[in-house]
């Protein structure tokens, strides 16, 4: 059996996706899974357990009759049995329909419905792993959502081992941080990067309690500012960048603490089960963050990032 997945949205979506692939691959052994992803998002796939391949395609981009009509041939020379999509454009259920896919199963409610075989109610008020995961109700599939699982690459396992020596951490465990935000977001102007002043206090008051805990800053491709900036204030600070998303999850996976906002990197922190607290602006926690008590929201009453003062994030560090 081949199942085909269009997944639009960034590294976060595709993590969140995750469980839905897994359930896939364990009701359907034999099957050989694909996506069809946004280029921004391909790289989640490095730790995915599930999937065979991923195929870029631009969902969100000015796509002309001949980018649709690339697509329609790459899906059709695969001979799919299965198709999933995330999105309701009209023109992607179309888009499935010509391809023939003999069960084609989406979300109700959006202008591809007419194209599909299933269609699946959206229900957005729960965390958006199990939304997703809904999606499977469409195959005859009546079983919970499984946790986010994340498969790590063994080189990259052993490139955070090395890491780890080069920044001089040794087997007490350490705290990580990753403050940042994606480009796109700040394009779209979604406030989710929390002041350096306001992480000057949490990390002196880390210093402070266990100043022998080592304290990690992870640098993105798009934080860089941010990270010099919390550098600047504290030398002892200790900055990582991984290169790839398997290397980025075992620098996680080895942290006692992840500190965060809400971003992809906090996803990965859920899958490896690391402790997390996750700061929010504008959107809500209950819908990215699992029902767990090992990962912790806190939401501005704001809805602004600044509005979260120290003292609230330090209270549930500690009170864990």
């Amino acid at each position: 059996m081949r199942i085909v997945a269009l997944v639009p949205g960034g590294i976060g979506d595709q993590i969140l996706f995750f469980p839905t692939l897994d359930d896939l691959k364990k009701t359907y052994p034999e099957s050989q899974i694909d996506v069809i992803v946004e280029p921004r998002a391909i790289a989640a796939y490095r730790v995915s357990k599930s999937v065979r391949d991923a195929i870029p395609f631009d969902f969100k981009g000015r796509n002309s009759l001949a980018d649709f009509g690339n697509l329609l041939g790459v899906i059709r020379d695969r001979e799919y049995d299965i198709a999933l999509s995330l999105g309701q454009r009209a023109a992607v259920g179309f888009l499935l329909w010509l391809t023939g896919i003999p069960t084609r199963v989406g979300f109700a409610g959006g202008g591809g419905e007419r194209f599909l075989t299933s269609a699946v109610p959206l229900k957005k008020e729960q965390y958006a792993a199990c939304m997703y995961h809904d999606l499977v109700k469409g195959l005859g599939i009546d079983t919970p959502c499984p946790d986010i699982a994340v498969s790590v690459p063994a080189k990259d396992l052993d490139w955070a081992d090395a890491e780890r020596k080069r920044l001089g951490i040794g087997t007490g465990g350490y705290v990580i941080i990753h403050g940042g935000s994606s480009q796109l977001a700040r394009e779209k102007g979604i406030d989710k990067i929390y002041p350096v002043d306001n992480w000057k206090g949490i990390i002196q008051d880390f210093n402070q309690r266990q100043p022998d805990l080592p304290i990690v800053v992870v640098q993105g491709p798009d934080d860089k500012d941010l990270v010099q900036a919390l550098l600047k204030i504290n030398p002892n600070l200790k900055a990582t960048s991984p290169p790839n998303i398997g290397k980025l999850t075992a620098m996680i996976a080895g942290a006692s603490l992840m500190l965060c906002t809400d971003s992809a990197p906090m996803h990965l922190a859920v899958a490896v089960r690391t402790y997390t607290v996750a700061l929010f602006g504008p959107t809500d926690p209950a819908k990215l963050l699992p029902n767990d008590n090992r990962f912790v929201g806190i939401k501005s009453m704001t809805g602004k990032m600044a509005d979260i003062v120290p003292a609230a994030v330090l209270e549930r560090v500690w009170a864990g």
